[in-house]
């Protein structure tokens, strides 16, 4: 009987590319991947550590997984793993630890584990880490994640990435490319350009990130691309424009801001200032009105007042984003900001989450009922639930219609009929 495999992904779309990647290699080493609920022989773990929340959550899927099945080798990667290696290989029933410079040696590590016995396995060592591992997602779902940059050299004050990640690095555009037609000959439509810091891209191969969007734009058979979360010092006006002149990239933008207040900013050691932050959304809209713009935000940073925070959130309701991704600050060990005084009661910062979340709601339901009336193309995914099938507007609005399987994985035209509370939309194919 082959061997079974399963992957439990924390955190971002960079995780989720790399997940996959490593599960094609235990699939063409003879072991079937299945699913996160069923019983394997071997569970992959790709932990994320942006807050405690983040290892917290990782730690009880590593328990829950010995609990029901003891025998089962446990292998933890990822940057929960990188930082931490011997507080998770304390855990009952993790078998081998390895850091993100080993992450693409995940399936050689675990066979070697496999044909030598049970034995404890660190690979997380303190040196700099240099590789580079290749990844993109496929067969999961509609859209892939290709890895296109990995690491950061800002060093936010809150952040641990840089220490998890290591310095901002790349691969050529060239291979970028190789695994983007890779994507389109798997029968993806759609690709999202994923890294730690995305629009760093570059810094190692004396490339540019819009060299690189250049040379994607061209590769024939992708139908769509998405750029993920980019720093707003990083949207250069070179960049909108290649989106916008552009049939294929998306009119669709991440970008954190953290916090709308520049004294925050500054004591978070961000890039850019509220005005700057501005400018770049001013930007986008000028050329791509229908932009979906999401952003990051975080409460409760050392220092933030009332004040502040009345700040932050008079400038977000001013430029209208289409959706806040919002997060209570979690202090994290070795950090600047760990230091700061003026700590934020996590009551309070809670609070000012909840303010947001209703904020953001608004916002969203806004955005999208503007697309109500509208015709608008839409990639069908194959989740079914309540006889309703779900897909994607380019700018980024949820559609909901009939289920009907001739259309997964198909851009078809769609009239956008109504909208629902949270804000999706109900549509109709047009045949």
């Amino acid at each position: 009987m082959p061997r079974r495999v399963n992957f439990h992904t924390l955190g971002c779309k960079l995780n989720f590319s790399e997940s996959s990647t490593i599960a094609r290699q235990f699939e063409q080493g003879g072991f079937v991947r299945v699913a996160p609920t069923e019983e394997a022989d071997i569970c992959i773990i790709n932990s994320c550590s942006v807050t405690e929340h983040a290892d917290k959550k990782c730690r009880n899927i590593i328990r829950k997984l010995h609990r029901r099945n003891p025998s089962a080798i446990i292998a933890v990667t990822g940057c929960y793993a990188q930082l931490k290696p011997y507080e998770i290989a304390e855990i009952e029933g993790v078998d081998i630890v390895l850091g993100n410079n080993n992450k693409g040696e995940t399936y050689k590590r675990v066979i070697e584990l496999v044909e030598r016995g049970r034995a404890q396995v660190y690979s997380c060592e303190t040196d700099d880490i240099v590789n580079f591992f290749s990844a993109f997602s496929s067969g999961d779902r509609t859209r892939a994640f290709l890895k296109v940059q990995d690491g950061c050299d800002y060093c936010c004050a809150y952040c641990t990435i840089h220490n998890a990640r290591g310095a901002s690095r790349n691969i050529p555009i060239e291979e970028v490319v190789r695994q983007a037609k890779e994507i389109v000959a798997g029968g993806q439509k759609e690709i999202v350009i994923t890294g730690v810091n995305t629009g760093d891209f570059g810094k190692t191969t004396g490339e540019s990130f819009a060299d690189l969007l250049r040379a994607l734009d061209a590769v024939e058979g992708v139908e769509r691309y998405r750029i993920s979360s980019i720093e707003p010092n990083l949207i250069t006006d070179e960049v909108i424009g290649i989106c916008a002149q552009s049939s294929k990239f998306q009119h669709h933008f991440h970008i954190p801001i953290q916090c709308g207040s520049n004294k925050i900013l500054a004591l978070m050691r961000r890039r850019y200032t509220v005005e700057k932050f501005a400018d770049r959304i001013e930007a986008i809209r000028r050329v791509m009105p229908d932009a979906f713009i999401g952003i990051d935000v975080i409460t409760g940073f050392p220092g933030e007042t009332d004040a502040d925070f009345a700040d932050s959130r008079n400038f977000l309701e001013r430029i209208s984003p289409a959706f806040l991704h919002i997060f209570p600050f979690s202090e994290r060990p070795g950090t600047p900001a760990v230091d700061l005084p003026n700590k934020v009661q996590s009551s309070v910062s809670t609070a000012r989450v909840k303010e947001l979340e209703r904020l953001s709601d608004r916002l969203h339901y806004d955005f999208c009922s503007r697309a109500v009336g509208t015709t608008a193309d839409v990639l069908f995914e194959s989740t079914e639930r309540g006889g309703m099938m779900t897909g994607f507007t380019g700018n980024y609005i949820k559609v909901k219609v009939p289920y009907d399987r001739r259309f997964i994985n198909k851009i078809v035209p769609t009239k956008l009929l109504s909208i629902e509370p949270s804000g999706d939309i109900v549509g109709q194919i047009i045949e």
